[in-house]
């Protein structure tokens, strides 16, 4: 099993390697990739170093699977040269994710659509990721009619350069800025460019992703999605409204028995998720589940998960896993 992972020196690439490892993936060869100006470098996988090669030498290698995590136009230009060498691609950038003929997919929610012929597997949205897990169980028993959702993203979502500006305004020194405004000490409702709705493209990710994921374009759905000075981590306060009646008791069930999910709700004790909870982690963390009071068959939670694992490298890890025990690469 040859396992290439390009963008293999940014941070979602080297958590891609980390999982790898943690999670015990079958690798029998690890093939970092890289821009041109990164190649050479080493990065480290199960204790050895292994030199990052150019695209162009990791096509020519024929690896089983090609985890992306290099940005939109660099999976555009080489994803299908990959897919041309037999290779299967997981693409964890936003270039494939709205293609009608490429499947969009999160392990706990619709895995069972790929077949043999998905040669490129698109990731989605790190901030999709966590509220699908969480909310898929409850649209199989209720069925979802729309969900409003507010974010609170760390900075470690923009990459290196997030962290990098956060912790030079911390410290009082100049640096490179990732954002148009201060990060630290403040919070920015800007993530991604402004489209002509005056939504960003954050926010109608989560909006379109979630009806592709889902299989439901009937789902309404609308989101605010900002940026916090938190390192590592994203949070949602998520309102969902259902066209069928819940019980409170039975709905915190489904939720405590579903895969991928981890509740921890005991408010009276302080229990509650918060990112420092999930660093690390590859679960989805749930808590402050509570009925909306003000309109019926409604309910609120408060939903956290760890953007760089189950957000980006765990997901795509998961749908590595999912091929390889259906025999699907």
């Amino acid at each position: 099993m040859k396992v290439a992972v390009v963008g293999a020196t940014g941070l979602v690439g080297r958590t891609m390697l980390n999982v790898l490892q943690e999670r015990n993936f079958p690798v029998d060869t690890i093939i970092p990739v890289a821009s041109e100006k990164s190649v050479g470098m080493e990065v480290t996988f199960k204790g050895k170093s292994h030199k990052v090669i150019s695209l162009t030498e990791a096509v020519k290698a024929e690896p089983d699977i090609a985890l992306f995590s290099a940005g939109g136009s660099v999976s555009l230009e080489w994803a299908p040269f990959f897919a041309e060498a037999g290779t299967t691609v997981i693409d964890n950038s936003s270039a494939w994710r709205m293609d009608k003929t490429k499947k969009l997919i999160v392990p706990e929610v619709n895995a069972n659509v790929l077949t043999k012929a998905d040669k490129i597997i698109a990731n989605p949205n790190c901030s999709t990721i966590q509220m699908v897990v969480a909310l898929y169980p409850l649209h199989k028993k209720y069925k979802i009619k729309r969900i409003v959702v507010s974010t609170y993203q760390s900075v470690s979502g923009t990459g290196h350069k997030g962290v990098s500006q956060m912790m030079d305004e911390r410290a009082g020194r100049e640096g490179a800025k990732a954002y148009s405004h201060p990060i630290d000490m403040n919070v920015i409702p800007h993530i991604d460019v402004f489209l002509e709705n005056d939504y960003t493209k954050e926010e109608m990710k989560m909006v379109n992703e979630t009806k592709k994921i889902m299989g439901d374009d009937n789902i309404n759905v609308t989101a605010t999605c900002v940026r916090i000075p938190v390192k590592g981590g994203h949070s949602e306060a998520v309102n969902v409204e259902f066209e069928n009646e819940f019980e409170l008791a039975e709905a915190k069930q489904i939720l405590a028995n579903s895969p991928g999910l981890m509740v921890i709700d005991a408010p009276f004790k302080n229990f509650y998720p918060m990112p420092i909870d999930a660093e690390g982690r590859d679960e989805v963390f749930l808590g402050r589940i509570r009925r909306d009071e003000s309109q019926p068959r409604t309910l609120n939670i408060w939903i956290v998960a760890d953007n760089l694992r189950k957000g980006a490298a765990t997901n795509a890890v998961q749908i590595a896993e999912y091929l390889i025990k259906e025999k699907l690469v």
